[in-house]
């Protein structure tokens, strides 16, 4: 126990949930009544077929599959049945031969020339016919040549004798060899377990081969059943639906040489979504486990079948390992193959952590606000040149310069962006970046300043002696000459 708490740290607590094992199984709720199951844990499907009527005769058409089927008492019975039957027609036929022919009454006849020598009553009839079909032939009774209907009925003999050897016996071997008994040796856990792996809520069973001779193709199959209510109202009392162990990455496809621990990973996918610690108490279902592989010494097919209910499902939970690596080979210890230890897990449902985990996570980041303000700003700023395009060319030269609006919304839309990024400076920057006399405030007035007297560029723009005219930058109208302000007149309008 110490190496364990060694290993696996003190968090972790060993439960055997096996009969022999030396823990305590882990506290259940309250004893609920008999569970009645679909598939036992042996394997056996707990389904009676009944009011058959007329379709009893599909039973006789395929007779050698219905004794297979059967149990052994009853081969048994019918395998004596068949051969006492047959060899006490038989013999009777020999005795109605003799007995017609008058041979009973000259058997002890030195002249006489019976059909089947010696044969005198009905067990001497009996013993030539076992003796015939045993081909035993001790020599003392034998079939002579003044007989024709004895060949006959010894041709018949042969064939039939040959037909039920041939139905009867193979009838027994295929009950032999039968694969079910190779199934016996194929373990499963008596528990399942959900805790996590890989970061991700996990069922797990465990499985395991106890020959050394191995399972060629060995795959496994889950299914749920449970019962539920389809929309339009139909009730479903044995719904079968699909657990995924594997089969999308080929996990489902086993090598079968020592105990594999078996994983349904619980996602949206999975029937066990809504599934948590909780709601394990009011649930009901039955997980059927299908083991199938191909025996290696004989070729045939063999199935092994198990199931867990609800209340073989043990919440936060993980299989004790049971192999270890000895000197040049790995050994396995089976006392501790349902053996389980307790994990930390959740006990939230897969669904419930989902939720939890999207509502503590912020909607919308502030990047993503930026990026769309931004959008907006240019999209705004290329409306703008579409207008400034469309004005009269007269308007565009009052202004001076064609390209004015396109600098003016630019250098607007610099100074929104440069705002925009300020909340992602640290604060020492911030603060620098807001003393008064900053270089954003100096370009903010700049360009108030041009919105407000667009003509001071034209004024810029004359010559020298023009602005001195015009008084320092005022309006030149009232200084000019009167030639001059009509050339000015003209030229507006």
């Amino acid at each position: 126990m110490s190496a364990l708490r060694r290993k696996l740290g003190d968090e972790y607590q060993v439960v055997s949930t096996s009969a022999s094992g030396a823990g305590l199984p882990p506290p259940r709720s309250a004893p609920r009544g008999k569970r009645q199951r679909f598939v036992d844990k042996n394997g056996r499907c707990n389904v009676q077929h009944g009011n058959l009527g007329g379709e009893t005769s599909r039973y006789l058409s395929d007779l050698f599959t219905t004794l297979v089927d059967l149990k052994w008492r009853w081969n048994l019975f019918i395998f004596i049945l068949t051969y006492t039957v047959a060899w006490l027609f038989m013999a009777s036929m020999w005795w109605v031969i003799a007995y017609m022919r008058g041979d009973l009454n000259k058997a002890h006849d030195d002249s006489y020339t019976p059909c089947v020598a010696n044969v005198y009553n009905f067990p001497s009839a009996f013993l030539f016919f076992i003796e015939t079909e045993a081909t035993i032939g001790y020599g003392y009774r034998y079939i002579t040549d003044k007989c024709p209907e004895g060949i006959i009925l010894f041709l018949f003999q042969s064939i039939l004798g040959s037909i039920v050897d041939a139905f009867l016996i193979g009838c027994m071997f295929i009950k032999m060899s039968q694969p079910k008994k190779r199934a016996e040796t194929l373990m499963f856990s008596e528990h399942a377990a959900i805790s996590m792996r890989d970061g991700k809520l996990t069922l797990m069973f465990r499985v395991g081969n106890l020959r050394n001779s191995h399972m060629v193709s060995a795959q496994i199959r889950c299914k749920l059943l449970k019962s539920r209510q389809t929309p339009e109202g139909e009730f479903l009392p044995l719904d079968q639906l699909e657990l995924d162990v594997g089969f999308s990455t080929g996990a489902d496809q086993l090598f079968l040489v020592s105990p594999l621990t078996i994983c349904h990973v619980i996602d949206s996918k999975s029937p066990f979504y809504d599934l948590s610690q909780r709601s394990m108490h009011t649930e009901q279902f039955e997980i059927v486990v299908i083991l199938e592989g191909i025996v290696e010494t004989t070729g045939m097919t063999c199935q092994a079948r198990t199931s867990y209910t609800e209340d073989e499902v043990l919440w936060g939970h993980r299989f004790f390992p049971v192999i270890s690596l000895e000197e040049g080979f790995f050994k396995v210890d089976y006392s501790q193959f349902h053996a389980t230890f307790e994990v930390p897990t959740p006990p939230y449902s897969v669904k419930e952590q989902e939720e939890m985990l999207l509502m503590s996570s912020p909607l919308i980041p502030p990047a993503v606000s930026n990026s769309k303000e931004r959008n907006n700003s240019v999209e705004c700023l290329d409306g703008l040149d579409e207008v400034g395009t469309k004005l009269p060319s007269k308007l565009q030269k009052i202004t001076g310069r064609d390209d004015f609006p396109k600098k003016l919304l630019r250098m607007s839309s610099t100074t929104s962006e440069k705002a925009y990024s300020m909340g992602d400076l640290p604060m020492k920057l911030q603060r620098i970046s807001s003393v008064p006399g900053n270089s954003e405030e100096k370009l903010g007035s700049k360009t108030t300043k041009m919105m407000s007297d667009p003509m001071s560029q034209s004024v810029a723009e004359l010559p020298p002696k023009l602005q001195k005219l015009s008084g320092g930058g005022g309006r030149m109208e009232g200084n000019l000459p009167p030639k001059l302000r009509k050339m000015n007149s003209d030229r507006f309008t």
